[in-house]
């Protein structure tokens, strides 16, 4: 199906651009959702006519876009959830859970704006994406830890993802001594 782009769209056009998507595509997200109308003699002359309006409320968008875009710039939010000693998270960090947290921060951010390719599932610092706009991005630290004070510890550039060598090397020894007893008790039978 042919239609008419009212917006940018990242990967399909720029306003006012003819494309060839699929119906469903169409049908089921460009058209309800206002983004383009059907490519058709009465639809283009439409457009036409409020071509001008189209462009100038997506600038006044983008510029309101981007002034929220320079505050939340450079931004880092803490989700504290419950991991694994080796980092694992029992659940994940979703675009929902991201979202909630920028606007608890004071920021307006819907969900569908948070662009997050793969769930987060391990403690540490990660940058997401946010897309205020379709021509406004903004990269964001997302610090997942444990609690508070591991937060801090994370910010700080400290990595607790990995164990403490001194913990590993006081297991190592312990386990050998272990062995030396069953050793020694195999022997005296």
């Amino acid at each position: 199906m042919e239609v008419i782009l009212l917006e940018r769209i990242a990967k399909l056009g720029q306003m006012g651009d003819k494309v060839r998507v699929r119906d469903g595509y169409a049908r089921n997200f460009l058209l309800p959702q206002g983004k383009a109308l059907r490519a058709n003699k009465a639809n283009l002359a439409r457009f036409e006519a409020e071509r001008a309006q189209l462009e100038a409320r997506n600038l006044e968008r983008r510029q309101e876009a981007q002034g929220v875009a320079a505050k939340l710039d450079g931004q880092s939010f803490v989700v504290i959830r419950s991991a694994g000693e080796t980092g694992q998270l029992y659940g994940s960090v979703s675009t929902r859970d991201i979202a909630e947290v920028a606007t608890a921060g004071g920021f307006t951010v819907a969900r569908n704006q948070v662009r997050l390719n793969t769930p987060i599932k391990t403690i540490g610092l990660h940058s997401v994406l946010i897309a205020l706009h379709p021509e406004v991005e903004v990269a964001v630290a997302v610090n997942v830890a444990r609690s508070a004070d591991e937060a801090e510890r994370q910010a700080a550039g400290e990595d607790l993802t990995t164990r403490d060598q001194d913990v590993f090397e006081f297991e190592e020894e312990e386990e050998e001594g272990e062995e030396e007893e069953v050793e020694g008790e195999q022997e005296a039978e």
